[in-house]
């Protein structure tokens, strides 16, 4: 397989990548099945997570007699050293391996203090000396954190979401990495799912060639998808290019990603699908939402109590409980259009 420089790390990485937030959604012997597929494949390379619930044992359990032929990064939302101490040493031993190629700062909102010896930036460094720790990254949802970052010189790579919906300035992200000789990789290639043209998507990935691409699987035949994209790769197109620009003019404005930073919410919405509602009642099967199980769900936002903490944690700025009023509001038409019988008293 196709391999690409993850930056002055100088690892090199498959051209085709994992992201292992959605294993955690499989049995553990699927998840095993798809992980070796994927290594047996030529997939080297596995980003995960302290907080993916049980993503990380997982790769344990499929990779761990490989884990010299792979490359594995983690992360760790800590803001103090004695946390992330705890994190690293609990992900060694999850993944049952003594040592992470790349630890990763979770996005935090701002740069932790390189010269604080409280910061996560200790317990990095007193990782690297006990040779559990190779390079530190970090992941981050704002263009300044993560421009902040690649300009320190302090972190060997950089994660931010990148699609072919990026703008401008999520594309410059990219240049300035390889200027700096910094790792770029990038997740949310998909959008959180809101893009289904996997072509287009790669095509457009491919043609960045200092982007790592992490592509989320909880399907085999979601991975043989992207294998096969990689063994016959297609190229950008002027028909591809139709797709992509009709989806440039389609999420121009403010939308929610599904990047789930939103939550917990106090209401118990389920932001991240209800913020959504309007494109995935747009894609087939929209009869999944049709359900009293769904109306009620997306009737919590009656109860929002416009605390605001939801709009406080957006890494986009959005004024989600206005945006959650207008998709209730679609969703409402939506449903009675369709046959929907719940509510109509107060229609």
């Amino acid at each position: 397989m196709r391999t690409i420089t993850l930056g002055r790390t100088g690892l090199e990485v498959s051209a085709v990548s994992l992201g292992c937030l959605p294993i955690q959604r499989v049995p553990m012997d699927e998840a095993v099945r798809i992980l070796r597929k994927a290594y047996d494949s030529g997939i080297t390379y596995y980003d995960t997570a302290n907080r993916y619930t049980d993503s990380e044992e997982k790769i344990g359990n499929a990779l761990s007699d490989v884990r010299h032929n792979i490359i594995i990064s983690t992360k760790t939302g800590a803001t103090d050293k004695a946390t992330a101490q705890k994190h690293i040493e609990n992900s060694l031993r999850m993944m049952k391996t003594d040592y992470i190629d790349i630890i990763q700062f979770h996005n935090p909102k701002g740069l932790p203090d390189r010269n604080d010896p409280n910061s996560p930036w200790a317990a990095f460094d007193e990782a690297v000396k006990k040779g559990y720790v190779r390079y530190c990254g970090i992941t981050n949802h704002s263009a300044d954190t993560a421009k902040a970052a690649v300009l320190s010189g302090d972190y060997d790579t950089v994660q931010y979401p990148f699609s072919y919906i990026s703008t401008e300035k999520e594309v410059a992200l990219t240049e300035l990495c390889k200027e700096h000789n910094v790792g770029f990789i990038a997740m949310k290639g998909l959008c959180g799912g809101m893009l289904t043209n996997s072509a287009a998507c790669y095509a457009f990935a491919r043609a960045h060639d200092n982007v790592v691409p992490i592509w989320g699987v909880q399907t085999m035949e979601e991975l043989e998808d992207w294998l096969e994209l990689e063994k016959n790769p297609p190229e950008l197109s002027d028909e591809i290019m139709a797709v992509i620009e009709a989806d440039r003019a389609k999420y121009s404005g403010d939308f929610c990603r599904a990047c789930g930073y939103c939550l917990p919410c106090a209401a118990n919405i389920e932001i991240p699908t209800a913020a959504r509602i309007e494109t995935l009642l747009g894609r087939a099967p929209w009869q999944q939402y049709m359900d009293d199980a769904s109306y009620d769900k997306m009737h919590r936002i009656d109860n929002c109590i416009n605390c605001r903490a939801c709009a406080s944690r957006c890494p986009y700025g959005l004024d989600t409980p206005a945006l959650l009023k207008h998709m209730l509001a679609f969703y409402d038409a939506f449903y009675h259009a369709h046959g929907g019988t719940r509510g109509l008293d107060n229609v």
